[in-house]
């Protein structure tokens, strides 16, 4: 009887820990330089990127951001092209991750 109750508890307990840990996701986007500055804030991961960041947390069904910062393409694999012949000066994409959690 102990042995069943231990393992109702360990089930209970186990349940709840995984209902506590939030939904993340990972969103890669181009930080492409608009003269507003925000492109700035993303990249370095300044706190005034922060409402940007939550702003697209948001579209995408997303409470908050958690982090944001700078990747470079060697980072991501598969979804951009690395080579980088064809790209020069500002027509050149940098990116930015995104971490946003529900």
């Amino acid at each position: 009887m102990r042995a069943l109750a231990a393992a109702i508890a360990f089930c209970i307990a186990l349940a709840a820990l995984s209902t506590a840990q939030a939904e993340k996701r990972i969103f890669i986007i181009a930080n492409n330089a608009d003269g507003y500055g925000v492109d700035r804030c993303l990249a370095s991961g300044a706190s005034c990127g922060t409402a940007v960041a939550t702003a697209y947390c948001k579209s995408q069904q997303f409470n908050i951001a958690a982090s944001f910062q700078k990747v470079d393409r060697g980072e991501i694999t598969g979804a951009v092209p690395t080579d980088r012949r064809g790209c020069r000066g500002a027509g050149c994409d940098e990116f930015v991750a995104i971490v946003c959690t529900r």
